[in-house]
């Protein structure tokens, strides 16, 4: 894939000299060769930053998401382990994701209202699903919660135009260290240790059960936009749909993953 930030700023350093760039960072570290490699990858944090922005709220600018990613690829730069056999896109995409979120997160521009109601949503799709051994219909989530489909509708859309909520903040695993999300399941694992490795392969497995038990034009939209890495449009465009319902639709698929995710990690401590 070709990344591009608007204009070239000199040409893309080969795989030799990035290797170069590397050594001379982490043994001498080397001022110079640390902004060269941030400059070389800075084109991931507008791509991570697009990606994003078509989730999120209008009033919220691609440009402020990519001065927050900006700053977790510098820390990804700062923290990479070069004996480690991981890709640096792997690992920086994962860095850059995580610093926007803290930042949204940090700003908290998302009513409480919004989020208490998401709560309410998540628990009452997974005693649902329990009860009915099965994905609950929205009609049936809305009668558990008190509330009318068209009032149900609407908090889903108003969930989904103001929330932040990403597969990827679902369910961490701390296996000593830092915690894995999904980023970690599809990352180079040749040198994770056997503990971790464990810990991958079990946030793998219950992922793909908890997507498996999705209804299907949810588990479609799950998947085009995670492991196809397809935009909302785009999927609308797939589907034959708007991008506002296939917003709907990620929204309702993430709330019932999250309730189904947290109802299985309360049940393994009970």
């Amino acid at each position: 894939m070709t990344w591009d930030l608007g204009g070239p700023a000199g040409p893309p350093p080969g795989d030799e000299e990035l290797r170069m760039l590397w050594r001379r960072y982490k043994k001498r570290q080397d001022a110079m060769a640390r902004d060269r490699l941030i400059l070389t990858y800075a084109p991931l944090v507008k791509y991570v930053a697009g990606r994003m922005s078509s989730a999120l709220p209008a009033h919220v600018e691609e440009k402020d998401l990519i001065s927050y990613g900006l700053l977790g690829l510098i820390g990804a730069v700062e923290r990479f382990d070069i004996e480690r056999q991981v890709k640096f896109e792997t690992y920086a995409v994962s860095r850059i994701k995580g610093a926007i979120i803290d930042e949204l997160r940090a700003l908290d521009w998302v009513p409480r209202s919004v989020r208490a109601r998401a709560r309410q949503i998540e628990r009452a799709s997974a005693e649902l699903e329990h009860k009915l051994q099965r994905a609950p219909s929205d009609e049936e989530l809305a009668a558990h919660l008190g509330m009318t489909p068209a009032e149900f509708d609407a908090a889903i859309t108003q969930i989904a135009n103001s929330s932040i909520v990403a597969l990827d903040e679902m369910w961490n695993v701390n296996s000593g260290g830092e915690p894995l999300s999904l980023i970690d399941t599809i990352s180079d694992e040749r040198n994770a240790d056997p503990a971790q490795q464990l810990d991958i392969t079990e946030l793998r497995n219950t992922l793909a059960d908890a997507i498996a038990r999705l209804p299907e034009r949810e588990r479609i939209v799950i998947s085009l936009y995670y492991y196809d890495a397809l935009t909302l449009r785009e999927i609308g465009e797939v589907l034959g749909v708007t991008e506002s319902r296939v917003s709907q639709l990620h929204t309702k698929a993430i709330l019932r993953m999250k309730g189904r995710l947290q109802g299985d990690g309360a049940d393994a401590r009970t």
